[in-house]
């Protein structure tokens, strides 16, 4: 039920953060998902639920055009007059869209077709998930999904984990192509004492439990 991974298509086991668990458990249960359900399946719209695709409310105006007027962004008029195509201004496009086809005045009046195997299509998660994410987090540049990869193998590097570990979680078929991730790695020459302090002190933290374990044991 899982797509093939593009790197070399083949399915890859990692670990995860008990807490992201614990929201998946949480997640698969109020959607009473059974053992070969797809756990973000693509959804599936009637016409009255397509004109639910609302744009919140933005006090904003865009920039002047030619006229120099300036419209409220996520209206028609902005969409039209104004000639934005920010997130709100395209969802109102899209509500007006909807209701004219659930009225019947638009062609196609049941909207067009999806083609998808019942995994989220790219297209419809880059513009229903992904920009209203980046939105909401109040990112305002260009950001891909891709970069998220990018970022969990550095942070996986700055935090000390070593490159076979990253190759496994990325799927990369040789450590040269994640060596590339290595200028991430913070460069000083106290990491290597660091390093060093670290594991030191994981050791002694060790052999104390050890030692009030068999004094406990004795007593």
């Amino acid at each position: 039920m899982v797509k093939n991974y593009p790197k070399n298509e083949h399915y890859r086991r990692v670990s995860l953060d008990a807490a992201l668990v614990a929201r998946l458990d949480r997640y698969i249960a109020d959607r009473g998902l059974r053992a070969g359900d797809l756990l973000f399946p693509f959804p599936t719209f009637s016409p009255a639920e397509r004109q639910l695709v609302l744009s919140p409310p933005v006090a904003d105006v865009t920039e002047p055009n030619q006229a120099g007027r300036c419209y409220q962004h996520g209206t028609m008029t902005a969409y039209s007059m104004g000639r934005c195509r920010c997130t709100h201004c395209r969802a109102a496009y899209a509500n007006y869209r909807a209701m004219r086809r659930e009225a019947g005045l638009d062609r196609p009046a049941a909207g067009r077709p999806v083609a998808t195997d019942g995994h989220l299509p790219r297209y419809w998660f880059r513009r229903q998930v992904w920009k209203p994410a980046l939105v909401a987090a109040g990112i305002d540049r260009p950001m891909r999904f891709h970069g998220l990869r990018h970022t969990h193998a550095s942070w996986l590097l700055a935090g000390g984990a070593d490159l076979q570990t990253v190759r496994e979680r990325l799927g990369h078929d040789s450590l040269r192509a994640t060596e590339k991730y290595l200028h991430t790695v913070p460069s000083s020459p106290d990491v290597g004492l660091v390093a060093l302090a670290r594991i030191r002190n994981q050791a002694a933290r060790g052999s104390r439990v050890a030692e009030r374990t068999v004094d406990a044991l004795r007593a």
